[in-house]
């Protein structure tokens, strides 16, 4: 029998195993809020802009203003709530939340149109969410290209050709045909799903070792396990197992969710997301046992995690691109396992990326593994000693 696996660390198992049988709400809180979590931030957390309030100031009131304004309105990121008297009006309006953006249509608008001068509309925007104006701001200037196009289909161009000489003013233009790899659809679940499946892990992980490990010593029977023939290190692999077993039926389920709810490829890569996932639970169980080596309750321990999980979710670049990170803050994501773990599941799902290529992130979460565990065992002794 194997020094490791030996029948003192397989009686501590056992008996973790029994007390979390007995304890059925923690084993529901490790398993269906997690899988509950990720359906609904799959849908709630979308980067599209749909159905922004509008607001429509019409100083021309002609058939080419009202055509500009359903144009606005029959797109599903605008929907027009009410027309104003005046511009002043409309700020009011925006200010007090009424409306979220508004148009501004001038009264000489399609008289200039008509003479094929340049007519300018104002679209004021509510900028506190300055992501949401930034992309309503492009949803409009699309808007409006489409709009511009079919006046000037339905113009009068005149046609203008030269005889007996060789046409000296040709131009060359350059269009623009894009491809979407990897995501033709660009459903932006994909992206979120794949980042908050990480998220969860770490954080469900890391609570649930920090409050196990921390339980037992208000219960008073870490002593007794301390009186017993096992070692530091086979209690604390003891505590791990069976909450690894646990996160492991929660990685499963997080995963057939992503692809009977969300519809994720896989690209046959589903061992290679499920060693990923074993490799950030046990980041994020690493994460809690040090945690609670320098917790004295249950209460500070949850307490120090506020201070531990918020970092490492804002510098993950799991729910957004680590390029929109500050240059100074894009290096410790170097040392965030939920960033290594995204990159992991997006690249094998979505990609089809194999070992050879995700070798590297694979290494480091290994790596942050190993530091942890051994950090929570040295501390782990350090305390009892």
């Amino acid at each position: 029998m194997s020094p490791i696996f030996n029948h003192r660390l397989r009686a501590l198992i056992r008996k973790e195993f029994g007390e979390m049988r007995r304890d059925r709400r923690l084993a529901l809180s490790l398993i269906l809020p997690p899988t509950l979590q990720l359906l609904l931030l799959g849908f709630a957390l979308s980067a599209d802009v749909t159905n922004i309030k509008l607001g429509a100031v019409d100083d021309s009131r002609t058939p080419e203003s009202r055509e500009l304004i359903a144009t606005l309105s029959e797109s599903r990121t605008f929907r027009l709530v009410s027309y104003y008297a005046s511009a002043d009006k409309l700020g009011e309006a925006i200010g007090m939340g009424k409306v979220d953006a508004g148009v501004v249509i001038p009264y000489d608008y399609a008289r200039d149109l008509q003479r094929g001068h340049r007519t300018t509309v104002q679209f004021l925007l509510n900028a506190m969410n300055a992501n949401t104006a930034a992309i309503s701001q492009g949803y409009a200037q699309g808007v409006i290209q489409i709009y511009n196009s079919g006046l000037r289909a339905g113009g009068l161009h005149a046609n203008f050709a030269q005889i007996g000489a060789e046409n000296v003013s040709r131009q060359g233009q350059a269009q623009l045909h894009p491809a979407y790899l990897y995501n033709p659809g660009l459903k932006d679940s994909w992206f979120i799903v794949t980042g908050v499946f990480g998220l969860l892990l770490i954080l469900n992980s890391s609570l649930v070792a920090a409050a196990s490990m921390v339980k037992e010593r208000e219960a008073g029977t870490m002593e007794q396990l301390l009186m017993s023939p096992a070692t530091t290190s086979e209690i604390i692999i003891a505590k791990v197992v069976p909450l690894f077993v646990l996160l492991s039926l929660t990685a499963v389920l997080s995963v057939a969710v992503m692809k009977l709810v969300f519809g994720v490829p896989f690209h046959d890569k589903l061992p290679l997301v499920l060693f990923g996932a074993a490799l950030c639970i046990l980041s994020g169980i690493s994460i809690g046992t040090v945690n609670a080596t320098f917790a004295k309750s249950a209460q500070q321990a949850q307490l120090m995690a506020f201070f531990i999980n918020p970092p490492l979710n804002a510098t993950a670049g799991a729910l957004n691109p680590v390029e929109a990170m500050p240059k100074w803050l894009q290096p410790f994501t170097v040392v965030n396992p939920i960033h290594h773990f995204a990159v992991i599941a997006r690249a094998s799902m979505l990609k089809g990326s194999g070992f050879v290529d995700l070798w590297p992130n694979f290494l480091a979460l290994l790596v942050i593994t190993l530091v942890l565990g051994s950090l929570s065992v040295w501390r782990f002794r350090k305390q009892l000693s």
